[in-house]
């Protein structure tokens, strides 16, 4: 795993396959998704690393269910006494007690996702004790008040993390950045395209001046203008 730092507060934490955030307030710390299957332990590692206790991340706020942003999630959980936070529709697929719905593939995703997830670990996440339901407007204690938005399209219950203070979008797979040009897109793997491009949209109207995608590299400056432009070169009305 990977820790680059992309502001004095932010970091990323590349895996294989996907990544998440760690935003440090003074004193706590939140992270944004949590890694595939046993990352738990290494994001430890890494906090310690950067001179913060594991037990000083007070909530993962995950982005939606998925392997590769959720499977880590109960296992950090656990190690961290971290409360875990998701979309009231994502909630169940993240304690088990419900199935995920699997994504509706466009022409030549089949075999991107294939080769994504061969490289994810083999076995059953940890699942987290407690998940706390989001909703849509939602305004959490980090980051001079982080909002919850949802956005809808990869999965039901996704959501991005806006820190309007910062200037900070947390955007989860409703963007991506291509691998190569580091051209910003609208995500894949989707299960209604067109509820992404309308997601996409909402995100381009937000201001933010860095934006932090669940693949490919963050947008460290201009971003509402990158996302904006990105917006327009694929048709997506605002």
């Amino acid at each position: 795993m990977d820790v680059i730092e992309l502001l004095p507060r932010l970091h990323l934490l590349r895996f294989p396959v996907g990544q998440a955030y760690l935003w440090s307030d003074d004193d706590t710390a939140t992270l944004i998704d949590a890694g595939t299957i046993g990352s738990g332990r290494r994001i430890a590692d890494a906090l310690t690393a950067l001179g913060r206790a594991p037990s000083s991340v007070r909530r993962i706020v995950l982005t939606h269910f998925h392997e590769d942003h959720a499977g880590g999630a109960g296992e950090f959980a656990a190690l961290s006494g971290a409360e875990v936070l998701a979309h009231h529709l994502e909630a169940p697929v993240v304690r088990g007690t419900a199935p995920g719905p699997e994504p509706r593939f466009d022409d030549g995703e089949r075999p991107l996702h294939a080769r994504a997830a061969k490289l994810l670990p083999p076995g059953e996440p940890v699942r987290p004790g407690r998940v706390t339901e989001l909703s849509d407007g939602d305004v959490l204690d980090f980051g001079g008040g982080a909002r919850v938005v949802h956005v809808p399209g990869h999965t039901h219950g996704s959501i991005a993390v806006h820190l309007p203070e910062h200037g900070v979008l947390f955007t989860g797979d409703a963007v991506a950045a291509a691998p190569g040009t580091g051209e910003v897109i609208p995500g894949v793997f989707n299960l209604d395209r067109a509820r992404v491009l309308a997601s996409f949209g909402r995100l381009a109207g937000l201001d933010a001046e860095v934006a932090c995608f669940g693949h490919g590299d963050p947008v460290t400056a201009r971003a509402a203008a990158v996302l904006r432009e990105a917006a327009d070169r694929h048709g997506v009305g605002r």
